[in-house]
């Protein structure tokens, strides 16, 4: 199993913007979307801000694979659902990285339901 070097958790971690995207069924790239994400130790973790029905977050879902850019790292990627135990120290992570945005902004990636909507991103 492929894992993220240091320099890659480095540089996807400290990015303040990713671009992902999943695959379709043929094995094309969707159309990519910018969201947050943080660095848990040495995982990488994304959260749908706009909730568990946000169509790209089914379609991460769904496909269970894709890619992400951040910090000058491209790397294709496995989506998963992390343990429920892990969300606390998700959370933490986001409110460190984007706190500086302000509660109304930072308010969609630490509520409940982006909560619900977290993927673990796994490096092909």
């Amino acid at each position: 199993m492929a894992s993220w070097s240091k320099d890659e958790l480095a540089k996807v971690g400290s990015a303040v913007e990713f671009a992902i995207t999943s695959r379709r069924p043929d094995g094309s790239l969707r159309p990519y979307v910018t969201i947050w994400g943080v660095r848990v130790g040495d995982d990488i973790y994304v959260r749908s801000a706009h909730g568990y029905d946000n169509p790209w977050f089914q379609r991460a879902l769904a496909s269970g694979e894709g890619r992400i850019r951040a910090g000058g790292v491209e790397r294709d990627v496995a989506f998963e659902v992390p343990a429920s135990e892990l969300a606390d120290g998700i959370t933490a992570a986001y409110h460190a990285k984007y706190d500086r945005y302000g509660p109304s902004i930072v308010g969609t990636v630490v509520s409940p339901e982006a909560v619900r909507s977290t993927l673990r991103l796994v490096p092909r």
